[in-house]
């Protein structure tokens, strides 16, 4: 076992064809208990099913003493989003908020600017290391450019079904909020520098879940890289 793993590593090291280009990581953060959020989740769930785009919906809970507590959220995913606060120049998280890429974000309701970001995230240059994943358990990330400073390894696990949430009491009391690929489980596996490195992979704790590897610039930086198993 640990010479077929140093053996998939060596193979990562070596020059490789282009990597397919990856798909554009739109993440909205919302929060049920958020006013004016039930229309950008609508436009992310039609986004998800657009090809070359991942969506992803992060819950936050910040907004959880306004009456309603959401049921998705978790104290990471407020978290994630902080991260992008310096980098983006922002003064403080807001819902609902989408981020492309790691490099632009803009409020969810601005459907014609997240358009924007999305076609110039897919026309940027990208030059991902190869990502290959080792059964269940193991990534390994082959070598490549890092950025200054190095990037982190995420995994991501989400839902890929729709989820209709009615609420109950709060600002949305009486709504019904739509909900696609409502990120369930959220990891740090580590850092990569640009030298091939291997990652263990934590079980996922429903198997309806789907897994993503993403690659980015440390500290709530652009994106790098993307992977799922069998893609």
């Amino acid at each position: 076992m640990r010479k077929a793993a140093v053996f998939s590593l060596i193979l990562l090291a070596l020059p490789a064809a282009a990597a397919a280009k990856p798909p554009v990581v739109v993440e909205l953060y919302t929060a049920q208990g958020c006013a004016s959020c039930g229309e950008a989740n609508a436009y992310v769930a039609k986004l998800a099913e657009r090809p070359g785009v991942l969506a992803l919906t992060f819950p936050v809970d910040y907004w959880d003493y306004l009456g309603w507590s959401d049921t998705f959220a978790k104290p990471e995913f407020a978290e994630r989003q902080k991260a992008y606060e310096a980098r983006l120049s922002l003064r403080e998280p807001y819902t609902p908020q989408v981020v492309v890429d790691g490099r632009g974000e803009v409020a969810g309701l601005k459907t014609d600017r997240v358009e924007r970001l999305v076609r110039d995230a897919a026309k940027a240059p990208h030059n991902p290391p190869d990502i290959h994943f080792v059964g269940a358990r193991r990534v390994d990330v082959g070598s490549g450019r890092a950025p200054k400073g190095g990037a982190e390894v995420w995994l991501v696990r989400y839902d890929p079904r729709q989820q209709d949430v009615a609420v109950k009491t709060g600002d949305n009391r009486g709504q019904t909020i739509v909900h696609k690929n409502v990120v369930r489980e959220i990891a740090r596996l580590g850092s990569w520098r640009g030298r091939p490195a291997a990652f263990k992979v934590p079980a996922a704790s429903d198997d309806g879940l789907k897994t993503v590897v993403i690659i980015q610039a440390g500290r709530g930086g652009r994106v790098i890289g993307v992977a799922q198993p069998n893609a």
